[in-house]
């Protein structure tokens, strides 16, 4: 059976509102979907939202809804996920969410085989809890009371719960990492995972909760007083959503996972609980876990808590989607934190949108039409001896391997660094050709060499920004004319040079990106 690529994203907590950490996450990981579906692989790209636990029960009472009506709540905030998926064009192909039967099931199953199999036992639990961050912390971790990620004041718990064996996979754990260099990434997150596995006793982990204290759960099989721990019930989604184990054939196809993209703030829920979970059940490791940095506003992670969240739904209605996906992945190399503002937003709107290409674009259009009403011309029979002719046909060369080097370590803005080499030199092509004095000067053939260069760079830049920028590919490909359906063409178009057929009559049209602030 042919190995699907499977790519997730973590499952969005739907306590409040989506924010920009949630868009930063989903355009990336849409951006791979897209680029891998663009090599001709099957994909599934699998997201959703995780919908248990005390945070939600609080935040539902606090909605104004009774206890007892926390999925009206959940089924509401979902929805504006799943709204803010659609206007950020994300192409998922499926969404679970952790209050779907077939999921809840999937849990029930694997605590029973756990149980069975003797990984887990009771006791009386005595220490922290933080509701915000949905952690268990023991007094030695958190000795003042104050939960270590989150600063908040915790809540001291002395009651009984069901507990997993962490502990019992702690060597085996370490001894995986070790020898897969790929398992976590970047290496800094790595290195960061295995400090803590080498350094610090794992302590196993409590994954329930009493139903005296949390009704809103996922009920334990074996013991009805008890649901289970929100974070132990999400992983699970990475294997429930693929079919485990209801559908074999289906998981079959898509597991091991190639890559689960996450946040780094929920690393060590992703780098040890959840292939502890999997070792303990005899299932394989996903290939790759790769935690991204944060968002930071004024210094300061965003957080509802200090008022610093930035909403997507703004930046889309003042920018556009494309915009907003382009800054995020441009900005910052994936994997370190980034510092927003809205100043950064218009700069790179004006300069490498604007600047670059959308006057690529215009310009290379308007000549057409100027020069050879709107067609595109025929290749002379004459060598090529414009002036730069050879640097963009050798940056259009290089373009597709530095995309492929870029996108093997999720190098987001490595990629779309290589496609705007591309791009700005295109610019400088027409200022050292000088397109307008070929003109004058009546030399036809350097003149259709030049459109028809410019041309082929705008097909394979076109081509190439799709998985990213996705609706200015559309746009930039009605007005380049070319009769294929782009979401067709594959990333195997900009492997060659010379494929834009004369003769097409280009449909300019109003520039794409009218700049914000004008010089």
């Amino acid at each position: 059976m042919k190995k699907i690529f499977y790519v997730t994203t973590p499952l969005y907590y739907v306590n409040a509102d989506p924010h920009i950490g949630h868009a930063y996450t989903q355009i990336a990981t849409d951006a791979l979907a897209r680029y891998r579906k663009s090599l001709g692989e099957e994909v599934f790209f699998m997201t959703g939202t995780d919908e248990h636990g005390e945070k939600i029960e609080k935040a539902s009472i606090e909605s104004g809804l009774k206890k007892g009506d926390e999925k009206s709540f959940v089924d509401d905030i979902h929805k504006r996920f799943k709204d803010l998926w659609v206007r950020l064009d994300i192409r998922y192909d499926f969404f679970i969410r952790t209050t779907d039967k077939e999921h809840e099931d999937a849990v029930k199953h694997i605590l029973d085989e756990l149980n069975k199999k003797g990984d887990i036992y009771k006791k009386k639990y005595t220490g922290y809890f933080c509701t915000p961050c949905e952690m268990f912390w023991s007094k030695f971790q958190a000795k003042d009371g104050i939960c270590p990620d989150c600063k908040r004041p915790l809540e001291s718990i002395d009651e009984n719960n069901y507990f997993f064996k962490l502990s019992k996979y702690q060597k085996w754990l370490i001894e995986y990492i070790e020898k897969n260099a790929d398992f976590i990434k970047p290496s800094s997150r790595r290195n960061e995972v295995l400090g803590l596995l080498k350094h610090n006793e794992l302590i196993d982990l409590c994954i329930t909760r009493p139903k005296s204290r949390l009704g809103w759960g996922i009920e334990v099989p074996f013991d009805k007083d008890y649901v289970v721990y929100v974070w132990f019930d999400a992983l699970i989604n990475y294997i429930s959503g693929a079919g485990y184990p209801h559908n074999m054939k289906k998981f079959k196809s898509l597991w091991p996972a190639d890559v689960h993209i996450i946040g780094k703030d929920i690393l060590r829920h992703h780098a040890i609980y959840w292939p502890i979970m999997l070792k303990a059940l005899g299932i394989n490791m996903p290939k790759t876990v790769f935690a991204h940095g944060w968002w930071v506003f004024k210094g300061e992670k965003m957080s509802k808590s200090k008022g610093n969240i930035v909403d997507p739904n703004y930046l889309l209605d003042t920018y556009g989607k494309d915009v907003f996906r382009y800054f995020l992945l441009s900005e910052i190399p994936f994997g370190v934190d980034g510092a927003f503002d809205e100043e950064s937003i218009i700069s790179r709107h004006d300069s490498d949108l604007a600047n670059d290409l959308g006057n690529l674009l215009n310009r290379t259009l308007t000549m057409a039409e100027k020069y050879f009403k709107g067609e595109i011309p025929e290749k002379p029979d004459s060598d090529d001896n414009t002036e730069g002719g050879g640097n963009v046909k050798a940056a259009a060369g290089m373009l597709p391997e530095k995309i492929k080097t870029n996108m093997r370590e999720l190098n987001f803005s490595g990629a779309l660094a290589s496609v705007w080499e591309l791009i700005n030199t295109a610019n400088k092509y027409i200022e050292d050709s000088k397109p307008w004095t070929l003109f004058k000067e009546k030399k036809e053939d350097q003149l259709k060499w030049v459109i028809y260069n410019l041309i082929e760079s705008l097909r394979m830049i076109t081509i190439a920004i799709s998985p990213f920028i996705p609706s200015t590919s559309q746009a930039m490909w009605k007005q380049l004319a070319f009769k294929e359906d782009l979401d067709s063409v594959p990333f195997q178009a900009i492997t060659q040079w010379g494929l834009s057929k004369p003769g097409i009559k280009v449909n300019k049209e109003k520039p794409l990106f009218p700049r914000i602030r004008q010089k």
